[in-house]
């Protein structure tokens, strides 16, 4: 995701390699079920689930996902699965409504984490269970699920058999401060605020499709130069605190590639987001924000802050873009981030199924929320 701190980490560290394990499809039949692009109820046969594939065409693997789940589909006695393709127009969201009007039991959305983003939207709340099969440059929710991403064909497996994992969302409303209603979307994995959203507006698709990760670090060394700007932070209904800052990331989960634990003590079903204020004033704050997170270093430093909250809401004077699971998402003025707790069902392999989890609490990891006593813009 397209984080601005893996900006750095990218540069110090390989992206992980992706793999479409085309050789697992030779043998598949040439017979496909028909694309649909508008409800059509399926027969249900007793005692199978029944599976809906939302797909996005444009990623490589797209076709090899939809071959692997009409092989899963029919080994296991299911009705050959509903495809839907995503669209410019509808990147996932009304595909996957379609999905649960169809009656599906299991939804697999086979692209990025903006194509699962947007599937899950629908899916939250529902009792359809959400399956992943990774096709994008990040697959950050894939990784934080323990999915194994590199191997298509497993995926395919995990959503069709695999346990059933309850996560949170997070909700974010947008006011762009014209008066307007505000603009409500849900996340998974990370949004952001500031630098964050211009490394992923600014990230070319070519070297993504070419270099991966390493795509973002040409973006940042674009971006980082940027000026901080003075924000408004409220964290579960406290009081306002002003800040000058380069970025604010809003994270379900803290897990990024190469390995990265960029937010130790983060979960997907904790109950929590995790709230990380990046200030830097000049290359050297963030090669000492790089150097915490890539050795893994407890302790705190000054130009960057984490906070664990339920509820947080950000305001600027001026319009500034944001993002969402990597997808741009716009430019407001203020946005009000919560957290949906136990909201989306999903299918993870049965060695990382976590067992019974109790209602959330109190966290001993829980920070703060930030005082006038902090250095708020202290640091190189």
């Amino acid at each position: 995701m397209r984080k601005p701190l893996l900006v750095l980490a990218a540069a110090a560290s390989a992206a992980a390699a992706s793999a479409t394990s085309w050789w697992q499809v030779r043998t598949l039949g040439h017979q496909q079920s028909p694309v649909v692009t508008e409800h059509e109820p399926v027969p249900r046969i007793p005692g199978t689930q029944q599976v809906v594939l939302v797909v996005n065409p444009a990623k490589s693997g797209a076709g090899t996902s939809r071959k692997l789940v009409e092989r899963a589909c029919a080994n296991a006695g299911c009705q050959p699965p509903l495809v839907l393709e995503t669209t410019r127009a509808d990147p996932g969201t009304g595909q996957g409504l379609r999905a649960l009007a169809s009656g599906a039991d299991v939804v697999i959305a086979a692209g990025g984490d903006g194509t699962v983003r947007a599937v899950a939207e629908a899916l939250a709340h529902s009792t359809a269970a959400l399956g992943v099969i990774p096709l994008g440059t990040g697959n950050l929710l894939a990784r934080n699920l323990r999915l194994p991403y590199q191997d298509l064909a497993a995926c395919v497996q995990t959503a069709m058999h695999g346990a059933e994992r309850i996560i949170d969302v997070g909700r974010v409303e947008f006011d762009d401060g014209v008066g307007a209603l505000p603009d409500s979307r849900v996340f998974l994995v990370m949004g952001g605020i500031g630098l964050d959203a211009e490394v992923v507006a600014a990230t070319r698709d070519g070297l993504k499709r070419t270099f991966g990760w390493l795509a973002y670090g040409e973006a940042g060394m674009r971006t980082l130069p940027g000026r901080r700007q003075r924000m408004s932070i409220s964290l579960d209904a406290g009081a306002p605190q002003a800040r000058k800052v380069r970025s604010i990331l809003f994270a379900n989960c803290g897990r990024l590639p190469a390995g990265i634990d960029f937010i130790p003590g983060s979960t997907l079903d904790d109950g929590y987001l995790d709230i990380v204020v990046i200030s830097p004033r000049s290359l050297l704050g963030w090669l000492w924000v790089a150097a915490k997170v890539l050795l893994r270093n407890s302790r705190p430093i000054p130009v960057i802050r984490f906070y664990r909250v339920r509820e947080a809401r950000i305001s600027v004077a001026q319009r500034i873009p944001t993002q969402l699971d990597g997808d741009p998402s716009g430019s407001f003025t203020s946005l009000t981030v919560r957290v949906d707790a136990a909201a989306l069902r999903v299918r993870v392999p049965e060695a990382t199924a976590p067992g019974p989890t109790a209602l959330p609490g109190n966290f001993s990891n829980k920070r703060p929320p930030p005082s006038s006593r902090e250095p708020a813009d202290g640091g190189p």
